[in-house]
């Protein structure tokens, strides 16, 4: 074993020199972990102090936080300051730091820096590194370190299935997982109303995966999407001879949907007639094949979602009231995309993963100028546009390098990042626009930080929490430290580490 991990060492010392000599850098770190909060491997250059160590974990726990790389010609003066001033690293430096991603899990980072009036890192620098990040992770866990990973990335059998289902770190998506904690075991109606492509049939099924029915069916019908003439015999079933074409019994949906849950999308195009009809089957829990005069016990969970204003359907008299009071027992409601932006890196990494695994290549990252693009952009498709913007780079992107770069977003995103939800001609709604695109991108260029981003943007802390409250736009305080590997970083015993 001690000579297994003195190999180990040995291949990684070679591998880090050989990253020194090709990007020269004047401060580095190169950290392993085994996802546990045991380091496997630390190599540091140029880290002095516990102030350098402090401040080279701060870049590197935001690059982990969000699993995508940095690279900054001129990073932020409070990552460099020194109080002494022997370096000077300040506004002028640049710094590179790349995640080392294995799948379920970060495994650790890459972190160089530059000082002042020296040539900056540039993407080509990055997308050297990135190259290597497989002959790392093949250093520490052989070729079979992606077995390893997914063994350790595993989650833990009582961890709820819709922590692992629902991606997003924002205050409205630790709500949703609070609620779908108190309802999931009750056998109430839901309704989650949300714009579409916000997710809300995969909150439907969080709902059922999560609960005592989840070794029964979970059963799924958009509304709209079939025609009336149909959708009775679909929903409730048919007697052979009901109709002209009906050659045998057939159980509806509801029927197979008995003991787990029956989702209907789109609730709100529902016609009146089977309005009245599914009324009858949420009161009665029985249902009525058309052509039979019995009913048929069930036990379903209804969970029904529509993207429309439901009330004002209500008002107009296009929804029965008493059936929107039924189905609504426990309303859920999803905000946007845009309104979440917070959820815009864990979204984007988790569908990056999963479609590189799914493409067979390697893990690829958005350059630092395509996050600053697609973090600008207000995402009307929220996302499922989201999802398939990722796809697309993924198929346009160059398949010998692991960065995406900016010519590869599509034209609405990358030409006209304002196009989706421009205000037309009236001043008040395009500067209410501008505020809010401006206030998500100066939030996520200082990590969500409100004192200091109302500080480098020239606003008092009052004027800022104003305007965030103005246009609902929820901001966290990022980088919560912890303890692990704390042990394994020079001169910093005592600090805390994520």
């Amino acid at each position: 074993m001690a000579e297994e991990t003195g190999i180990l060492a040995q291949r990684l010392l070679r591998l880090w020199s050989f990253i020194l000599e090709e990007i020269p850098a004047d401060r580095g770190l190169l950290l392993l972990t085994d996802g546990r909060g045991k380091t496997l491997f630390r190599q540091a250059r140029g880290l002095d102090g516990e102030g350098d160590v402090e401040r080279c974990l701060k870049v590197v726990r935001r690059v982990l936080e969000d699993r995508q790389p940095l690279c900054q010609a001129r990073p932020p003066a409070e990552h460099f300051l020194r109080e002494d001033g022997r370096m000077g690293f300040q506004e002028n430096g640049s710094l590179l730091c790349m995640p080392l991603v294995v799948p379920g899990r970060t495994a650790g980072a890459l972190y160089l820096d530059r000082a002042p009036r020296t040539v900056p890192f540039s993407s080509h620098d990055l997308d050297f590194l990135l190259s290597l990040a497989r002959p790392i992770l093949g250093c520490a866990w052989g070729d079979g370190h992606e077995a390893e990973a997914d063994k350790n990335g595993v989650p833990t059998k009582g961890e709820e299935a819709f922590g692992r289902a629902i991606v997003g770190r924002s205050e409205a998506v630790a709500r949703l997982k609070e609620l779908i904690r108190k309802i999931k075991d009750s056998s109430a109606a839901v309704f989650i109303a949300g714009e579409s492509g916000t997710g809300k049939e995969l909150v439907a099924r969080a709902v059922h995966d999560a609960g005592p029915r989840r070794g029964g069916s979970f059963v799924a019908v958009n509304c709209s999407a079939i025609p009336d003439t149909l959708l009775e015999s679909e929903l409730f079933g048919h007697n052979r001879g009901a109709f002209t074409g009906a050659v045998r019994d057939k159980p509806g949906l509801i029927e197979e949907a008995d003991a787990g849950t029956f989702f209907m999308d789109e609730v709100g195009d529902l016609s009146p007639l089977l309005q009245a009809k599914l009324l009858r089957v949420i009161q009665d829990k029985e249902v009525r094949r058309v052509g039979e005069n019995r009913g048929r016990r069930v036990g379903v969970r209804f969970i029904s979602a529509t993207n429309k204003a439901i009330r004002d359907e209500v008002r107009c008299g296009r929804f029965r009231e008493d059936l929107y009071f039924r189905l609504r027992v426990i309303p859920v409601d999803i905000p946007p995309l845009r309104e979440r932006m917070e959820d815009f890196l864990p979204l984007a990494n988790h569908y990056l993963q999963a479609y590189c695994r799914e493409m067979s290549r390697e893990r690829a990252y958005f350059s630092t100028e395509a996050l600053e693009i697609m973090l600008a952009y207000s995402w009307p498709g929220n996302v499922r546009e989201l999802q398939n913007e990722i796809q697309r780079c993924l198929i346009f992107s160059p398949s010998d390098s692991c960065l995406i770069p900016a010519e590869c977003l599509s034209a609405p995103i990358n030409s006209r990042p304002n196009n989706a939800s421009a205000p037309g001609h009236n001043y008040f709604d395009a500067r209410a626009e501008f505020e809010r695109q401006f206030l998500n991108r100066a939030l996520a260029l200082f990590d969500f930080n409100r004192s200091r981003t109302a500080e480098e943007i020239g606003l008092s802390r009052q004027g800022l929490f104003k305007l965030l409250k103005k246009h609902k736009i929820e901001t966290r305080f990022r980088f919560e430290q912890s303890d692990k590997l704390a042990s394994d970083c020079p001169d910093a015993s005592r600090r805390r580490f994520p």
